[in-house]
This record gives C-alpha cells, sequence and structure tokens, in this order.
C-alpha cells in the first residue's frame, strides 16, 4: 500500500544531518509495512531484527564499541553493513530498551549508516525509563492509519485520488463524481484505514464483511495486550474503558459515561494509558485567544477520539446499509463524521510533529456554543464545524467568529464545495465579515491546501 509517509522517509535518508528514526503509532498502523516497503526501493542491503521475537539479539548491541556491534550483526545475520546502502531496521524496540544506547552511538560514531526504529508502548518505555535516552541524537516520525486518499489508492481508485489532489474551488464537480466519492467516503467509515483490514477487503474481492472480521481480530489484539499493563492499572478496568470509548467519541467526556460506579482517578488513569498507547487521543478544550492553541487548554475538558472510524463503526456494530440512505451519512452520523475529519487532522502536521487537536465551546454559564475542531494554519485560528449531512446551523461557528473575530471559517459536509464571504449575525456583537469555505467530506485530506489558495 502506498502511503504519503514514503515521502518524508526519503526526505530523511537524504538529508545530511539525519538521526536515527523512531516511528511512533499504535500497534497494526503499517509501520514494520512501510519501514520493508521503503528499504526494497531504496537500499542495496536491509538487516531487519524483531526484538519481541529474537530478544537474545539486544545482546549484540551491549557494548559502546560500535564497529564490534556491526561486526557481530553481520556475522549473525550473515550481511554486509555497507555504508549509505544499508538500512539497519529495529522492530519491536520497546521489548530491548538497551538498544537506544547503539542508536546513540550509531549517531556519533557512524551517521553514515541508515537506521529505523519502531514498535508500539514506546510512550510507557520514554515515560519509564531508567536508562539514559539519546537526547537529540534520534528522531521521530509519528504515524497513523492510512487516510482516505490513500484508500482509495489501496482500492484502486487511483483516478479518484488524483482528481481530489488537483481539484481547484473554481471548478464544479460532476454530480455522478461527487455520488461516488460520497460512496467511497461511507466505505471508508465502515472499512477505515487499518491496512490489515483494507488488504482483507482487496483480498475477498471487496467483501466488507473480510475486513470487519479483521477489526474483531485488531480490537481483540489490543485488548489482549492489556495483560502488559498489570503493573500499572487493574486490566479489567482498561478492557472496559476501551470498549466504552467508541461510543463516547464527539461528546466531553464525563467519567460517569464509562462507569457512574467507578472512581475518576481511576478511570482516568486507565484513559491516560490508552492514549499513551495511541489507541484513543485527547482532542482538548482550548479558549483559543491566541496561538499557540495549548498554551489555552483546559485538561479537564476533552473529547475522545479513537485510533481509526473503522474500528469505531465495528465496535458499535454497524454496517454499510446502516449508514446510508440517499447518500446521506444517518446513523450515529454526527459522532461518525467528526470521527472522520478529527483523525485525518489529527495527522495532518508535519511528521515529526506530536499529533495533537482541540476544540472549543463557549465557558460562558448556560452557554451552547461549541466548535467541533480548531486548525492552526499561518499563525490563523482556523473554526471547523463538521457537519453529517447536506443542511446544518452555523450559530456555534458564529458566535466564535464573533467573539475571537476569525476571519476565515471551515466546514465539512456533503454538499459540493461553496466559497462565499459572509457576514455574522449575533444578538449583542458586532457584525463580523468572513470567508466561509464549505467542502464535501472528502476533500479532507485537501483542506488546507484549499485554503492556502
Amino acid at each position: 500500500m502506498d502511503r504519503k509517509l514514503s515521502k518524508a522517509l526519503t526526505n530523511w535518508k537524504n538529508r545530511k544531518n539525519r538521526k536515527p528514526l523512531v516511528i511512533r503509532g499504535a500497534r497494526q498502523v503499517g509501520k514494520t509495512f512501510l519501514v520493508r516497503s521503503f528499504a526494497k526501493e531504496n537500499f542495496q542491503s536491509f538487516i531487519e531484527i524483531n526484538f519481541d521475537r529474537t530478544p537474545d539479539k539486544k545482546q549484540l548491541f551491549d557494548s559502546s564499541n560500535i564497529e564490534r556491534s556491526l561486526q557481530l550483526l553481520e556475522i549473525e545475520e550473515n550481511s554486509s553493513v555497507i555504508t549509505q546502502n544499508t538500512l539497519l531496521f529495529f522492530d519491536e524496540i520497546q521489548a530491548a530498551p538497551e538498544v537506544f544506547h547503539f542508536l546513540r552511538y550509531l549517531y556519533e560514531q557512524r551517521p553514515d549508516i541508515h537506521v529505523i526504529a519502531a514498535g508500539f508502548l514506546l510512550e510507557f518505555l520514554l515515560a519509564d525509563h531508567n536508562f539514559s535516552m539519546p537526547v537529540g541524537r534520534i528522531e521521530y516520525l509519528h504515524m497513523g492509519s492510512l487516510d482516505f486518499e490513500e484508500f482509495l489508492i489501496a482500492i484502486g481508485q487511483k483516478k479518484l485520488q488524483q482528481f481530489l489532489n488537483t481539484y481547484m474551488l473554481n471548478e464544479s464537480i460532476p454530480e455522478s463524481i461527487h455520488n461516488k466519492l460520497l460512496y467511497y467516503t461511507q466505505l471508508f467509515f465502515v472499512i477505515g484505514g487499518m491496512p490489515a483490514a483494507v488488504q482483507s477487503y482487496i483480498d475477498s474481492s471487496n467483501n466488507i464483511s473480510e475486513a470487519l472480521r479483521e477489526h474483531q481480530s485488531i480490537l481483540q489484539t489490543y485488548e489482549d495486550d492489556f495483560s502488559k499493563y498489570r503493573k500499572k492499572t487493574d486490566h479489567h478496568r482498561l478492557k472496559k474503558v476501551f470498549q466504552k470509548l467508541p461510543a463516547l467519541i464527539a461528546n466531553k467526556l464525563k467519567y460517569v459515561n464509562i462507569d457512574p460506579h467507578d472512581k475518576a482517578k481511576d478511570l482516568a488513569n486507565s484513559l491516560e494509558l490508552l492514549e499513551m498507547a495511541k489507541i484513543f487521543y485527547k482532542v482538548k478544550h482550548s479558549s483559543a485567544n491566541g496561538i499557540p492553541l495549548r498554551a489555552e487548554v483546559n485538561d479537564k475538558m476533552f473529547k475522545p477520539l479513537f485510533l481509526d472510524i473503522g474500528l469505531v463503526s465495528s465496535s458499535l456494530g454497524l454496517k454499510l446499509t446502516d449508514l446510508t440512505t440517499d447518500n446521506n451519512i444517518m446513523v450515529n452520523q454526527g459522532a461518525l463524521a467528526e470521527q472522520f475529519v478529527g483523525q485525518h487532522l489529527l495527522y495532518s502536521g508535519q511528521y515529526y510533529e506530536k499529533p495533537e487537536l482541540f476544540y472549543w465551546n463557549r465557558e460562558a454559564r448556560n452557554s451552547s456554543a461549541e466548535l467541533d475542531y480548531l486548525l492552526t494554519i499561518n499563525s490563523n485560528i482556523i473554526p471547523v464545524e463538521v457537519k453529517a449531512g447536506r443542511t446544518g446551523t452555523l450559530k456555534s461557528l458564529q458566535v466564535f467568529i464573533a467573539e475571537k473575530k476569525s476571519k476565515t471559517a471551515l466546514r465539512f459536509n456533503t454538499s459540493t464545495p461553496v466559497l462565499s464571504e459572509q457576514t455574522t449575525r449575533i444578538a449583542g456583537k458586532d457584525d463580523c465579515k468572513y470567508l466561509f469555505l464549505s467542502l464535501p467530506l472528502y476533500l479532507i485530506c485537501q483542506a488546507e491546501r484549499l485554503l492556502l489558495l
């Protein structure tokens, strides 16, 4: 499967000042496949070590003598480490944290060698490490599941992806193409972007049931991993929180909605562990009076965002027929549409930036104004509304613009694109003119490009 991150890896490979690269992401988002594909296309020699399967191999790297370690590695793998033409890949590095020392020595003594490390639960390792981390001597790449355009390419709809990639706002979208893209958007709601689920759909000649079967396998794998958290929390509670989260997306999280009889502190601890495992993310509230948005975060107010919309749909027992009527997303419409937009916006930044996402609601008493997301583009805060159908009020968006004096606003729905100049009409507030861009959900990957035109 083609991944956009391949370009990031190519840029990393060609940089003179590159450092050992550590890929951070949840289990089964395609980290290993990405590295193997990259190595096949760009290197003469590829050496891969999986420390979870072969933990004894960490002994090859327990010395600060880098040349000796490389010599032992060549003997063990019956291969040669060729300057500038070998990629070393340390998979499941969380099983051998001592190897982080080796990354440091490689950077300091052999920067000519390309090395990538990957694993899940790295956040636990980084939070609780009792060894010296190679600060300033490694760099990170953050990875999520496939986005919508990667999904289109994977299922053989390259022409549609190219259409989206080159679309300009002054162009009309024929109704037949619009409806086709809405269908594939709805299909993505069900299948999602987990590579194994997408591949199962492809291999079964587009049998959605096979993708749903793979979802259950992935979800069960996550639950099986919870035994590894025993020292940190009650894994039964962790399982309970994990199973509840998909039904709570797009709403401010209240612990009582997870379990009214459990302690908030214990539930919060389970949520923190799931966040560290990158299974869910906190969409944090920001007052949004200026940038950076994180400067005014209220840590007690957040909405849950799950790893992948396909896993959400399977957890809720939804099927494609449950979601579609006349090309409108119907059941659980608001939450799923918000999940779809959110998981894309979360990874819309640079690959080396830690994924983060914010929302806003009016903090005044008896206020119901709430914006789904906030973006920062060219130092401007862009309010974002998400609608599951073709229509919907823009009251919250207009309240935000009237209070924050935003010049641009963005909406996602199921209608064709609209760009217009509008004026707020909020009682007690001065009228404000702003540029309003409404995009169909399927243009999510092109939103920033279109905003900058």
